[in-house]
């Protein structure tokens, strides 16, 4: 092999980038762990303009939530120990906050997330404790209003702070304020849009009302109202909005909440036939200063992806499960049983993908064997002690690059999907702790977490019941 032919397949490792097949994979990657721990350390806020139009899409780019830290907490902003932890205290509460949506799972409250519609229950997945990862920038009203917006695959709300408002929690854009929009009009409590959320009744004898509580005490309420959306050139009309005028939350910088789960009440929902129920997401990696992008309709769909099925739990409409039937370390799958992944008839168990929780989570039956597969491959690497959720840590502080086993996710049917090594050893300080980032879910659901999606093009096809992996990376 020319010295040409070696350098490419040392950068082809080194980046960012994405192996899928259906019978063979490499079983071993480069780390590259200078530029890993230098993209934590040359962190920059975010910049103006977060929407782009091009070939007729409807596009926006998409970053994560540390890019709104300056001005907010500059304290932050360049600590990123800091950062590491405030994202596990989220993603512990972001957890739970799943769990306690799904059958007999974590609350006396039982199924009682089930009773109420999509909309009402929805709030909690995406806005539980600041839980929000990924920020795009859309318009409110008319004239628009630029507001970020968080997004959140498991929910079905589109909502925003509003004003008159009583009680709200601090964001970087002036608050919404409805007085200001032609196009606002509230719903009546008459209204079949009403009928499908957990109302509470009028407002001033009119107007549909909600009130969401959640868990860790934060709440908001408000009324529902049609609105006019923009994103970027492409403006959307009469789309169902939360308008919250008493709001309490950790929600750093966000004026609200993008829904693009499964139900009805979601964005994807409302679009319907103006998007087929398409939308495509890749998530950009960690301490880079690119952005990543949100695009929707169905001219996104890729050719070259690999399309895996979806799969509905109707105890969780708003969840985009997908069938896994196991995990593979260094080339070699791991023995694990396909029953530990399944989706029971009664809405048990299963494997969701989740945009909102950041550490992917597997059961204690999947999680130890896998972890153990992948210490077994990596009796080279000089241990540390464990960190916040993370059993499994390496102290690569003085490497370059290291040599790590593969790790892949096997589906249904017949697809793998090899992830980038900085999709599963992250940094955790700037001292050079890097962790193995999975997790035990403490349940029978398993996680597919935003940071094992980072870098790769993700497209939802709704309406055919498929989720795309690739071809293409950010």
């Amino acid at each position: 092999m020319s010295l040409v032919a070696i350098l490419v397949t040392i950068l082809q490792l080194a980046l960012c980038s994405i192996a899928i097949a259906t019978n063979s994979f490499p079983d071993f990657q480069l780390l590259n762990v200078n530029e890993t721990l230098t993209g934590t350390k040359m962190f920059m806020p975010l910049g103006l303009s977060e929407t782009d139009d091009h070939r007729g899409k409807w596009s926006l780019k998409l970053v994560h939530r540390d890019k709104l830290l300056s001005p907010i907490d500059s304290s932050t902003l360049h600590n990123h120990g800091r950062r590491f932890h405030a994202r596990m205290q989220r993603d512990v509460k972001r957890v739970a906050s799943l769990l306690r949506r799904l059958p007999g799972k974590g609350t006396h409250d039982g199924d009682a997330a089930y009773q109420v519609n999509d909309f009402g229950s929805d709030v909690v997945s995406g806005m539980d404790q600041g839980s929000g990862e990924y920020f795009v920038r859309i318009g409110v009203g008319s004239p628009p209003r630029s507001q970020y917006m968080v997004i959140d695959s498991g929910s079905d709300i589109v909502w925003v702070q509003c004003q008159p408002c009583n009680q709200c929690y601090r964001q970087s854009d002036p608050v919404f304020d409805p007085a200001n929009s032609a196009s606002f009009s509230g719903v009546s409590c008459g209204s079949s849009v009403c009928d499908r959320i957990d109302n509470l009744g009028c407002n001033a004898g009119r107007y549909c009302r909600y009130e969401v509580m959640y868990g860790d005490g934060s709440y908001t309420k408000g009324t529902l109202a049609l609105e006019t959306l923009t994103f970027g050139r492409t403006v959307v009309k009469n789309v169902a909005i939360g308008c919250g005028h008493v709001n309490r939350g950790m929600f750093i910088g966000a004026a609200g909440l993008l829904g693009l789960g499964g139900g009805s009440m979601s964005l994807v929902g409302q679009l319907g036939g103006q998007t087929g129920g398409a939308f495509s997401y890749c998530l950009v990696s960690r301490g880079t200063d690119a952005s990543g992008s949100l695009v929707f309709g169905r001219g996104t769909m890729p050719v070259g992806a690999t399309w895996v099925p979806l799969l509905r739990n109707p105890r969780a409409p708003s969840f985009y499960y997908v069938g896994l039937s196991g995990l593979g370390v260094g080339g070699v799958r791991v023995p694990i049983s396909e029953d530990v992944f399944r989706l029971t008839e009664l809405g048990y168990g299963g494997v969701v993908m989740d945009t909102g929780t950041a550490v992917t989570r597997l059961p204690s039956s999947a999680y130890n064997p896998f972890r153990d597969a992948f210490i077994t491959q990596t009796t080279n690497l000089p241990r540390a002690s464990k960190v916040s959720i993370f059993d499994t840590c390496y102290n690569l502080s003085g490497f370059v690059s290291v040599r790590v086993p593969t790790v892949s996710f096997y589906f249904s049917g017949g697809p793998v999907l090899t992830l980038p090594a900085r999709n599963f050893l992250i940094p955790v300080d700037n001292m050079g702790t890097f962790c193995f980032a999975f997790a035990p879910s403490g349940s029978g659901l398993s996680i597919i977490g935003n940071i094992q999606q980072e870098g790769i093009q993700i497209s939802f096809d709704g309406a055919n019941g498929f989720v795309g992996f690739g071809p293409n990376v950010c």
